[in-house]
Parts: structure tokens; sequence; C-alpha cells
């Protein structure tokens, strides 16, 4: 990971499962300095636990994976999650909600 990515990664919000209803840690992010359409950071494991190595970089408008790998069940799971709060996730993106906000606001997927 270079000095760039570990910035990013510094400046990205990390959600756990039990908040979100995945079965895997994913990352948020406002704009930045990115020159890329909005994104986020999909962990490849399902575990509680932060892998920053083991990921996939999923966009947002439309969804769908740029980076990485994800099998097509998590796939599925995260584009339905991404559309679920593609509003606060954009508002994020562009600043207009900060990350207490953005907590307050996303909406996780049922656990069967």
């Amino acid at each position: 990971m270079n000095n760039a990515e570990a910035e990013d990664l510094y400046e990205m919000a990390n959600l756990h499962p039990r908040h979100t209803g995945l079965p895997m840690v994913i990352w948020v992010s406002e704009r930045g300095n990115a020159q890329h359409d909005i994104r986020i950071k999909v962990s490849m494991d399902h575990a509680p636990r932060i892998n920053i190595h083991n990921t996939a970089a999923v966009g947002v408008r439309p969804p769908g994976v740029i980076a990485g790998f994800l099998r097509s069940a998590d796939q599925q799971l995260v584009f339905r999650w991404i559309k679920l709060n593609e509003a606060t996730l954009v508002d994020y993106w562009n600043g207009t909600i900060d990350t207490v906000e953005l907590v307050q606001q996303l909406k996780a997927l049922p656990i069967p």
C-alpha cells in the first residue's frame, strides 16, 4: 500500500456487519481529492475484523465491482445495500452530511 492509499484509508469510515447487515466490513468516504465517482471498499472476507489488503472496490452509481473480486452472492448483497443507501452515500461523498449523520441515516439489510 502506497502513502496515498494509506491516507485514503485513514479518511474512510469503516462499517461493521452488525450495522450494515452485510457479512463483511465495508468502508465509505467523502470525495476528498478523488478523481473518480463514488465508490466503497468491501472486504472479501466474511469477518468482523478489517483486512484492507483483501478488498474489492465497488462503484455506487451504478453499483458494480471496479477492482478486486466478490463472490456472486456477496456482490448481490452489496448491490442491494448500496441501492438501499444510495442517497446517504452520495450525500456523504459530497460532504453534505458528516460521519455521525452517515451512521444515523444508513439502513441495514435484514439479517436472514
